[in-house]
């Protein structure tokens, strides 16, 4: 399984399960986000893979963006370095503010 849907990571999230980490750019990140998201830009992964392979180990990273296409990127690569601990939020932001929280601003 490489994603799941809003209202999957939702209910993982809310059972302690799941933590949120945004690959977007922090313009985008300060424009929307959810609340509890953890922003780590694309740009930074190499630099924090070593971080992202133990938060791993304590649960499970849902990896989201704009859309759900670079998510599903980051998964791809976090996989091939060995974190397979991790899923992307299929749609992103965008369809988390119109399936789970609409407060959420769409940008």
């Amino acid at each position: 399984m490489y994603e799941i849907t809003p209202a999957e990571a939702k209910a993982r999230l809310e059972a302690g399960e799941a933590k949120l980490i945004d690959v977007r750019e922090r313009v985008e990140w300060e424009t929307a986000r959810i609340e509890g998201s953890e922003l780590v830009p694309m740009g930074d992964l190499r630099q924090e893979l070593q971080r992202l392979e133990a938060l791993a180990e304590e649960s499970l990273l849902v990896i989201v963006c704009h859309h759900g296409v670079r998510s599903l990127r980051v998964v791809n690569w976090l996989r091939s370095q060995g974190v397979d601990n991790c899923v992307s939020m299929a749609g992103g932001i965008e369809r988390w503010s119109t399936q789970v929280d609409a407060a959420v601003p769409r940008y």
